[in-house]
């Protein structure tokens, strides 16, 4: 009996057929390159299934975090100390009185409002416009919206001039308000401009003649 040897089918190759020609039947690494075996591991690792190289939150690096913690922590540091003459965040500070001119300029804002509203009946508001304005005067109030005299703040800011306005004043420092509201606004500043007249014959040296009398004195008897 003859040895009978089984012949390869044809068109088949063997292995070493299949690696002879440029390692094309070698198996492949995970990054799809021949060759790259256990030496690319680490470095397929370090990337992610897209191929990118992986990074912290938000796509900034690990060592981001750390950096700007670091910077926050002397910002605050440096925030904390006075600032030196002349630098630049010495010119931000906030200024000495800022809480005293926010609630001036808040008091002012509620007087003008309240006299807006009493100026919508003027015959029984006068009287009260006459205390706001004596209080803004008082407390100088007019100081926080850059006004330099109250005058100066009469004109621009009420409509009702700067004369009356000053007479509301002095109508509520003189009169009683009951009195004055029972006579009405035109009584009572005809009586203040009377006053007013009377005050400046007498600074000016004009005496005013007395009011006539009814009774008479007996005459003095001739010869004695």
């Amino acid at each position: 009996m003859g040895s009978t040897k089984k012949q390869a089918p044809a068109g088949a190759k063997g292995p070493s057929a299949a690696a002879g020609k440029g390692g094309k039947g070698a198996p492949k690494s995970a990054s799809g390159k021949p060759g790259a075996g256990a030496a690319g591991a680490p470095a397929a690792a370090a990337k992610g299934l897209d191929g990118k190289r992986k990074l912290g939150l938000r796509g900034a690096a690990p060592w981001a975090a750390r950096h700007a913690a670091k910077h926050a922590a002397e910002a605050r540091a440096r925030a904390a100390e006075p600032p030196l003459p002349g630098s630049a965040r010495a010119t931000i500070r906030v200024p000495t009185g800022a809480e005293d001119i926010k609630a001036k300029i808040a008091d002012l804002h509620n007087a003008l409002v309240q006299i807006k509203g009493f100026r919508k009946n003027l015959n029984k508001g006068f009287f009260d416009i006459g205390i706001v304005l004596k209080d803004v005067q008082l407390r100088r109030l007019y100081e926080a919206k850059g006004y330099g005299t109250f005058e100066a703040f009469l004109e621009r800011e009420i409509d009702l001039g700067k004369t009356t306005s000053l007479r509301l004043v002095r109508v509520a420092s003189i009169f009683q308000k009951e009195a004055a509201l029972e006579h009405g606004m035109d009584r009572v500043l005809n009586a203040l401009i009377a006053l007013e007249m009377m005050t400046e014959d007498a600074k000016s040296g004009k005496i005013p003649p007395p009011p006539p009398s009814t009774s008479q004195l007996p005459l003095k008897p001739p010869g004695r």
